[in-house]
């Protein structure tokens, strides 16, 4: 693994900022000295575009946790008190797979009955972590569902040390704004809008994954567990990433999987079936990737539609309008209206 020293320059863009800030001044909380204590400029906040560094940003989350005395950051209609993440990481450490620390993790947070509620569901080869809300009529707004559904997904790669490949997260509301971040916060993994429900799927055999930290580990990891899931990094990288590496460097001309399995000294069909077991194909890998570029330069460009579509590998405008709308339920231009 690479030390928390050697990846100082991830950053997190000023949506998040905003979002951690959000319930702070209903708490009676001045949000621009919580910004000062945590090494940030105020001035940022008026900043469409700013980013921040990982640590100020976990700095920063953390101090509003503590001051709240709330660790969902006043996003329910009552809190998680301090020690709550703490109790469900000692609940897991003894599992001796990730199905049994991700059945665990839900039964824990289904305890309380008023929060988001985890359901751990297997159906056939896959599996999925389903995200709806408790007992309660309280709105639960996108980063609320963002935050514990980020929580998830890097704990339980902590847990194996590596990142897990995802299926796809569907997320049951529309295409927000700041829709380009998900591409940090889900690792570049596929994430579609407007869908039945909320959850995380993935390949069933990566609940079979054997267990790979312990008491001692834990308690480094509680030291600073908000900075270690946001910039952890993992030497062995999923053959998913691999493939979508090389996709990325060539969207435009995107190379068939022969030849990509051929850069990777595989037969093709052995680069089918190791994505197959990582729950995807290379289909899919190559649509991420399209959606995963599309957003961003709809987000941070002002390049024409047709230049857009161009860099995302297709042909025609037409096309790549379509299977927008069909990734986030939204026009290009419907959702480059909205930032």
């Amino acid at each position: 693994m690479n030390s928390i020293s050697s990846m100082r320059n991830i950053s997190v863009g000023n949506y998040f900022i905003h979002a951690v800030l959000s319930n702070a001044a209903a708490h009676g909380l001045d949000s621009k000295q919580l910004l000062l204590a945590a090494g940030i400029s105020p001035e940022l906040l008026g900043q469409t575009n700013a980013r921040v560094s990982a640590i100020n940003f976990c700095r920063l989350q953390t101090a509003v946790m503590k001051e709240m005395k709330d660790e969902f950051l006043g996003y329910g209609p009552s809190r998680y008190v301090i020690g709550t993440w703490t109790n469900m990481c000692y609940s897991v450490i003894h599992c001796t797979t990730l199905g049994h620390v991700m059945a665990r993790y839900c039964r824990f947070y289904q305890m309380f009955d008023w929060g988001l509620q985890l359901r751990f569901e297997i159906n056939g080869d896959k599996a999925k972590i389903v995200f709806e809300r408790g007992n309660t009529n309280h709105p639960v707004s996108e980063y609320g569902f963002e935050l514990v559904m980020f929580n998830f997904h890097r704990f339980c790669s902590w847990m194996v040390r590596r990142h897990l490949p995802l299926i796809t997260v569907n997320l049951a509301y529309p295409a927000p704004a700041h829709a380009q971040e998900y591409r940090h916060l889900f690792l570049g993994q596929a994430v579609l809008f407007n869908k039945p429900r909320t959850e995380i799927i993935f390949h069933r055999s990566l609940t079979e994954l054997a267990i790979e930290q312990n008491e001692q580990s834990l308690q480094r990891f509680l030291q600073h567990p908000s900075l270690v899931m946001l910039i952890q990094q993992y030497q062995e990288k999923s053959w998913t990433d691999q493939v979508r590496m090389i996709v990325n460097k060539r969207l435009i001309d995107t190379p068939g999987i022969d030849e990509i399995a051929e850069q990777l000294h595989l037969h093709p069909q052995t680069l089918r079936r190791r994505l197959a077991q990582e729950g995807t194909t290379f289909n899919d890998v190559k649509t991420q990737c399209r959606h995963d570029t599309a957003l961003y330069h709809l987000g941070r460009s002002n390049l024409s539609i047709e230049n857009i579509a161009q860099r995302t590998g297709f042909s025609e405008s037409s096309a790549f309008t379509r299977a927008f709308k069909t990734w986030t339920g939204i026009t290009p231009q419907d959702y480059r209206r909205r930032m």
